[in-house]
């Protein structure tokens, strides 16, 4: 790898992350960061540059990076599929891309952006490159093993999330009492558990044979792309989970990352949620 990498930053702490993890090898880092999504943080963590730019701006982006020199960038933290199709203007690049596409999933969205930036000479290399330590380990992670109930709702929202991957809807399901109370499209995996909270809530005070339990699973999906999209929870999600009354968290091992590290499963533990890997 050369010593100069750029940086496409979305929101969260993935991109400070990977941003932190770059400098420690003595990569110079170009950070391109995006107007609408990325934290104003990224600002202050050693970057070699930082351009802000609208998510729209794709040939912006592309001659940003040929000004600076980057031949290799990786793609970090979330950009809100919804954003998309916002009123952000595309330039005529990105418009052009859009218009070409037979389906807007997040596959076939960011796979075309992929494949402009690598005929331009930018290749876009795995996101988790430089942080391998974070990925979810196969097992329990957590003092709590999942009980036979979130067992069961564990595998069956398996099964169903692994359906849903295969068309890019959403890599989140939320199951409870073997039910499926909760799958995610455009709004993001927290947004897709606090949904999942409140239609529990709305239970509350009238019988019901469906449990109150929530049981959260997230996927890669069925050829997860690990240059974008990666699948990640942190501090954030067990804090949703903690107020949507969920009490587990099912990932794929190793397509998975653990954004927080030790401070996640932390935090799980002192809300009695439970996460395993598989």
């Amino acid at each position: 790898m050369s010593d100069r990498i750029g940086l496409i930053a979305g929101n969260g702490r993935f991109p400070l992350l990977v941003l932190n993890a770059a400098r420690a090898r003595g990569l110079d880092v170009v950070v391109a960061a995006i107007k609408e999504e990325t934290f104003p943080e990224i600002e202050s963590h050693g970057a070699a540059s930082v351009h802000w730019l609208s998510l729209g701006e794709l040939s912006r982006l592309i001659d940003t990076f040929r000004r600076e020199g980057v031949s290799r960038a990786v793609m970090a933290g979330q950009v809100k599929h919804k954003q998309i199709f916002s009123s952000i203007r595309p330039d005529w690049r990105l418009a052009k891309l859009l218009l070409s596409l037979p389906t807007r999933n997040t596959d076939s969205l960011i796979g075309a952006v992929a494949k402009v930036l690598a005929d331009e000479g930018i290749t876009l290399i795995t996101s988790t490159s430089l942080l391998e330590p974070l990925l979810a380990r196969p097992g329990v992670l957590t003092r709590r093993a999942p009980g036979d109930d979130e067992r069961r709702d564990l595998e069956y929202g398996r099964a169903v999330g692994r359906h849903l991957a295969q068309y890019d809807v959403g890599q989140t399901v939320v199951v409870a009492g073997a039910a499926c109370v909760a799958v995610e499209a455009m709004e993001g995996t927290d947004a897709t558990i606090e949904r999942a909270g409140h239609l529990m809530s709305a239970l509350e005070g009238s019988p019901s044979t469906l449990s109150r339990r929530l049981t959260v699973v997230k996927v890669a999906k069925p050829n997860q792309d690990m240059r974008f999209d990666v699948p990640v929870v942190g501090v954030t999600t067990i804090e949703t989970m903690r107020r949507a009354g969920a009490t587990c968290l099912a990932l794929d091992a190793g397509k998975c990352l653990l954004i927080d590290g030790d401070q996640a499963i932390n935090a799980a533990d002192q809300a009695e949620i439970t996460i395993v890997a598989d």
